[in-house]
């Protein structure tokens, strides 16, 4: 269903080859996309490049790399939620170099890591970091490339991202401003293949949205392997924010969902809140034949969007986990997105096969009746 045309080799030679004299200047790609599932026929798509009049010195260079046009019926918010969640954003990645995301905050002040993986096994890791959000409008982060622990790569060039969201009355436009410290660097990301990357992630918006919405219509508790000592826990919680971030943190709500199975209670509920203090919680059987518990630091945490903790098993010596808890708002909820690292795979094996994933879902259908 979807329908695209790039720029001519003709057009992108010209883009390049007037790149190398825009000191302050911009280029400008647009992309039109239209999707129309059930009328391909009216499918119009266009594409142009420009060079504006020269800007002040000192100006930015800039490229405006895929503006969208998507004609279906989604509007402008569902636009915005495709970046927001985790699992959507992952494939507005190119088609032949699909991300990973182990980080996604999508808040002022917020992180994502994200890992592309090539069809030769290459990895190529990069990081966002966000600057600004205008929810369902526009929202702005720096892009740059990545070393392995997600920590900014300082010998590679990085570049502010703008997105901006317009409902057409049809669908929405998306458009993304890149900016560029310097017409080198804007020529050696041309180079590496920036423009045709753009090309093919965001022509895959449109199945994208499809996903989302399915995603998002009530597919329970999901469990993701990310890699061989990662993975992520995904649910979409039917309440706002604010309050799903006030069940995870207030003791008296705690004890009324976190329970796992039926027949356990929670009697020991000791919250860490600031950053440096540990965290206890033990579960005992409602006829008192069991009895268990973790324990834990607070590593990070940034309210109403994210927490990182460590979490053990009480009385036991083994290495622990850390977990990393991100809360996004979308259209239905809130997005659950728990992302745990393990110290080994067989751990991870080990932990996953006790039926951790039905028992949060049993939790978390709780939280549902208690935030929604």
């Amino acid at each position: 269903p979807e329908r695209a045309v790039i720029a001519t080799e003709a057009e992108r030679q010209r883009m390049r080859a007037g790149a190398a004299s825009l000191q302050g200047r911009s280029i400008t790609q647009t992309l039109l996309s239209n999707a129309v599932a059930n009328n391909a026929a009216n499918t119009n798509a266009a594409s142009h490049v420009s060079a504006p009049n020269a800007l002040p010195a000192g100006t930015p260079c800039s490229e405006t790399v895929p503006g969208v046009v998507i004609h279906d019926d989604g509007m402008v918010n569902e636009g915005g939620q495709g970046y927001d969640v985790t699992t959507a954003v992952e494939k507005f990645t190119p088609t032949y170099y699909p991300a990973t995301f182990t980080r996604h905050d999508g808040c002022v002040g917020g992180r994502s890591h994200y890992a592309m993986t090539g069809p030769d096994g290459d990895v190529s890791r990069g990081y966002w970091e966000w600057l600004a959000v205008d929810e369902l409008k526009s929202f702005e982060v720096r892009d740059g490339f990545a070393n392995p622990d997600g920590s900014p790569d300082a010998g590679q060039p990085s570049m502010r991202m703008v997105f901006t969201f317009e409902s057409t009355g049809s669908g929405s436009r998306v458009t993304t401003t890149t900016y560029f410290a310097s017409v080198q660097e804007l020529e050696q990301l041309l180079s590496l293949g920036m423009e045709e990357g753009m090309t093919s992630a965001m022509g895959q918006m449109d199945a994208v949205l499809a996903d989302l919405a399915s995603f998002a219509a009530g597919n329970g508790t999901t469990t993701q392997i990310l890699s061989d000592t990662q993975a992520r826990i995904s649910r979409v919680i039917r309440g706002g924010i604010d309050a799903v971030w006030r069940a995870h943190h207030e003791p008296e709500l705690l004890q009324r969902w976190l329970l796992g199975p039926e027949g356990w209670t929670m009697p020991v509920c000791e919250v860490a809140t600031e950053v440096g203090q540990t965290y206890r919680y033990e579960w005992a059987q409602v006829d008192g034949e069991g009895r268990f518990g973790f324990t834990g630091e607070l590593l990070e945490s940034l309210p109403p969007h994210r927490a990182v903790t460590t979490e053990a098993m009480i009385g036991t010596d083994g290495p622990g986990t850390t977990n990393e808890l991100t809360l996004t708002p979308v259209e239905d909820g809130t997005l659950l997105s728990l992302l745990i690292t393990y110290p080994s795979a067989e751990v991870r094996d080990a932990i996953l096969a006790t039926g951790m994933t039905d028992g949060m879902e049993t939790s978390y259908k709780r939280l549902d009746a208690l935030v929604g």
